[in-house]
């Protein structure tokens, strides 16, 4: 399957892949089937890198008291005229009424012409059939966000230390770029500096620090304890959550 990333690429991707944007259909059915769960890749969040396949899976829950029959390929849809169509879903059954029905969507950067501007909320449409004829048809069953990966680092120095003295923290906070297939800096963003104790499980916030206008961290910290730092990121609909691979301090 393939995304169409923006309207200024759609001749080429309709070309590649043979996809065409559905008419715009309102919500409707017949009976009394009911979609009562929509679930994308597990948590509703898809990170996209700059390269490498990526397989979204779509999962539609449905009920009816005569029980599901089938549903037909998903559409999901974003902004920037994103579009995709799932595979073919197969159904497997709850219980005599309820069925969860899957379909996947494979991604490749590097050949799915996408779009910065693709990132956000993506909708899931549904068509779903019971075993006596009735049916639903929803535009927006579900949502899912579907992001830019992005990447943090931290460094924390000296090490070791002395307790009390300071201790000064750097990183780097990026994201994909999907038009250029890199990774470049995410400016002007929050991030928070945390520290777990050595032989706790547990990390503490110490302070919210912001990106530069190239992504870069810095702040400075006193040396309490022997430890790990590391930087945080929450991320937005347009940008996944991130934690650097902390960086351990020896304080003595």
């Amino acid at each position: 399957m393939r995304i169409r990333a923006s309207a200024a690429v759609v001749t080429g991707v309709l070309a590649l892949s043979a996809l065409a944007v559905p008419a715009a259909q309102a919500d409707g059915g017949f009976g009394d089937v009911k979609i009562t769960k929509v679930v994308v890749d597990g948590d509703n969040k898809v990170a996209i890198s700059t390269s490498g396949l990526k397989t979204i899976k779509v999962s539609v829950t449905a009920t009816d008291n005569s029980g599901i029959k089938r549903a037909d390929s998903f559409t999901l849809q974003g902004p920037g005229f994103g579009f995709a169509t799932s595979s073919k879903p197969t159904c497997t059954v709850v219980n005599a009424t309820t069925s969860t029905c899957t379909g996947s969507v494979k991604v490749d950067p590097k050949v799915d012409y996408l779009s910065n501007k693709n990132a956000g909320r993506w909708y899931v449409d549904a068509w779903i059939d019971a075993n006596d004829g009735d049916y639903i048809w929803k535009e927006k069953a579900g949502s899912f966000l579907f992001q830019r990966a992005a990447k943090l680092t931290v460094d924390a120095a000296p090490e070791p230390v002395k307790k009390g003295k300071t201790i000064t923290v750097t990183g780097a906070l990026t994201r994909a770029n999907w038009e250029t297939l890199k990774y470049g800096g995410y400016a002007s963003q929050p991030v928070k500096l945390q520290f777990r104790k050595k032989g706790s499980s547990t990390y503490k916030t110490l302070k919210s620090v912001k990106t530069d206008s190239k992504g870069r961290l810095k702040t400075t910290t006193k040396a309490t304890a022997d430890g790990y730092f590391r930087y945080s990121f929450a991320g937005n609909s347009a940008t996944s959550a991130v934690d650097a691979k902390a960086d351990f301090v020896d304080v003595k």
